[in-house]
């Protein structure tokens, strides 16, 4: 099982980064220090059958792979769980799922369940207790899945993809689900990004496999990102180790990508738009005595971690956006490699 202890802390990195373009006014960071309350059930889990309950629904029909993504945390308010029927915290939840939709939609049929999700202030609780709204969080991500595979699969190929909380959600797709081996046939790969995938975690479940190269299938592509001076987070403490893959070069050791493979770092906003690019931004390599993403040629001051309990220096916040053209033009290699090693079986 994952480490649950690092998950609260994660889930707060990307909460500040994908509201602050958008919602500034509703962050209330100083509630993360209430630690008195109790888990709140704003609601039940939501009617999957009800399409009002997904932020996409089937979107992209004639693409031949589907997506399931799961959003990232948005919710900075005075409440354990994000509540579903809040028309603000929905357009958040929209948004944020916009900043990262243009690594697949031209690849695949997009699915994104709204969901319960983990808020910000529950970084200050104790394991146990943010462990039972993550799963109140989960059980919402679980009954949409489900509903999924039941009423819109249809054995097509799916892709999973989660930033921060999104990715931790994807790890327990992968443990719940993903054993069956004819299930397990139909996964091109799982971009959990933003998140530590340990040894722990693939030798308890065998169905997550971490990515080796640029077009193997069936795999976890997990990277997080720090500036080579930073030794120690709460995401990849020191002493920790986690699998990595490089988004540049897609190798797993620790040769280097130059800034010039970088093909594209983008910046979107909530509507999805692309509103600033620059190709060759950074480059990067794994660090081997930790397995993070280390990253080269920006610093701290311009990409600061605005993230609190993290260090300037983590760039966890920067992920996706930092390699974003390679992210994109790897989902489209490895749903094709898919394809044809299906068509291959197929004959």
């Amino acid at each position: 099982m994952i480490k649950r202890k690092l998950c609260a802390l994660a889930l707060a990195a990307v909460c500040i980064f994908q509201t602050a373009c958008a919602a500034a006014e509703t962050a209330d960071v100083s509630s993360a220090e209430s630690t008195s309350q109790t888990v709140h059930e704003q609601s039940s889990t939501p009617d999957y059958s009800d399409e009002t309950n997904w932020a996409y629904w089937s979107i992209g029909d004639s693409k031949s792979a589907d997506l399931f993504m799961i959003c990232p945390t948005v919710d900075m308010k005075d409440e354990d769980m994000m509540s579903v029927t809040d028309e603000d915290s929905r357009k958040h939840f929209v948004g944020a799922l916009n900043t990262e939709r243009g690594i697949y939609e031209e690849s695949t049929r997009m699915f994104a369940p709204f969901y319960r999700q983990a808020s910000m202030r529950t970084t200050s609780y104790e394991e146990a207790e943010r462990e039972k709204i993550l799963m109140t969080a989960y059980g919402d991500v679980s009954a949409a899945f489900a509903y999924y595979l039941e009423h819109e699969n249809n054995g097509r190929p799916i892709i999973l993809a989660g930033f921060s909380q999104g990715a931790d959600m994807c790890y327990r797709l992968l443990e719940e689900y993903f054993g069956d081996e004819e299930l397990y046939s139909q996964l091109v790969a799982v971009y959990a990004i933003g998140w530590r995938c340990t040894k722990e975690m693939t030798e308890k479940y065998p169905q997550i496999v971490p990515a080796k190269g640029r077009n193997d299938t069936g795999v976890v592509i997990s990277f997080d990102c720090e500036a080579e001076n930073v030794a120690d987070t709460f995401i990849n403490p020191s002493g920790s180790w986690t699998y990595s893959i490089n988004p540049l070069n897609w190798k797993t050791d620790s040769t280097k990508a130059d800034k010039s493979e970088n093909h594209g770092a983008c910046f979107t906003g909530y509507d999805g738009v692309i509103k600033s690019e620059t190709a060759g931004l950074c480059g990067c390599y794994i660090d081997e005595g930790r397995g993070v993403l280390k990253v080269t040629d920006v610093t701290p001051e311009d990409y600061p971690s605005k993230v609190p309990g993290l260090p300037e220096g983590s760039y966890h916040l920067y992920d996706c956006q930092f390699f974003f053209r390679d992210l994109k033009a790897n989902v489209s290699e490895r749903l094709e490699a898919y394809m044809q090693a299906h068509a291959s079986e197929a004959a």
